[in-house]
């Protein structure tokens, strides 16, 4: 199995416009590999081989919370894993963390450059806590970002704070830790305890850099991902292959950590059928 930890998509009627409007800024790094819609997604995953992904939406004002969260539970599905948003600004934003949890979705994903915020300023806190009590994951941008001024609003530094302030946090710092700042995730993240995605990452990396930054981390803690549209998952599982890992480190990073932090074995067996042995006696 292969999990893709890190994709985006939008709902049918918004797709077209919102492309318009992100892949001018993306520029010729990212041009997209598909039409924003779900349906796109779910082809380039089947001409990539993958068989499940996450879809993660930002909310980008504090009104979009509640539809971001309706199109979540619409698009769920055994191939599309959604992940949710809440906005720093909304007054809201805990009870809505804890909704998204109550409706049974596994995390929530923030963009300090989408919703302008330092990723370890103290408004910041009541999300993390929220999401830690409520067993939610945080997929967190990590990094510049392409599309804005390199504001320093997600360096590595800053999200090993985040870290070390909230134990147990469940949070996955996107693009290996921190996008075209990689030299300083090897020094201030990598080995936190939290989890690095792929997205973005192998195709600015040298081999042995990408090689490094996994190893350092453990490979236990990697998760595959590609931010698609923006990336080609074909091109970033053969990247993750060209790396030479050792096929158990492989086997972690395709699909053995992503089930174990979405807690999808354990999740099986609750709804699974009593076994023969376990259907009590009349």
């Amino acid at each position: 199995m292969i999990i893709d930890f890190h994709t985006h998509a939008f709902p049918d009627g918004l797709a077209e416009r919102a492309m318009a409007q992100l892949a001018p800024a993306a520029g010729d790094a990212f041009r997209p590999h598909h039409d924003g819609t779900l349906g796109g997604l779910l082809r380039l995953m089947d001409a990539a081989g993958v068989d499940r992904a996450v879809v993660a939406s930002i909310a980008t004002k504090p009104a979009h919370a509640g539809p971001i969260l309706d199109w979540s539970l619409r698009i769920a599905s055994d191939r599309i894993i959604p992940f949710a948003s809440v906005h720093p600004d909304d007054g809201e934003a805990v009870r809505r963390v804890e909704a998204i949890a109550a409706a049974g979705l596994a995390g929530i994903k923030l963009h300090p450059f989408y919703q302008r915020f330092t990723v370890d300023e103290a408004r910041l806190d009541p999300i993390y806590d929220a999401a830690r009590a409520n067993g939610l994951i945080v997929l967190l941008h990590a990094g510049y970002d392409v599309a804005f001024p390199r504001d320093p609003l997600a360096t590595p530094a800053a999200t090993a704070r985040v870290v070390a302030r909230h134990p147990g946090l469940k949070l996955v710092a996107a693009h290996l830790g921190g996008w075209m700042d990689w030299e300083r995730a090897r020094a201030d993240l990598v080995g936190r305890p939290c989890w690095l995605d792929l997205s973005s990452s192998l195709e600015f990396l040298t081999p042995a850099a990408a090689r490094d930054l996994i190893e350092r981390h453990g490979a236990r803690r990697v998760l595959f991902a590609t931010d698609a549209p923006w990336s080609d998952p074909a091109r970033t599982l053969a990247r993750l292959r060209a790396l030479e890992l050792d096929p158990r480190q492989e086997e972690w990073i395709l699909s053995a950590n992503a089930r174990e932090l979405l807690a999808e074995d354990a999740r099986e067996a609750q709804a699974a059928p009593p076994t023969p042995n376990q259907v009590p006696s009349s």
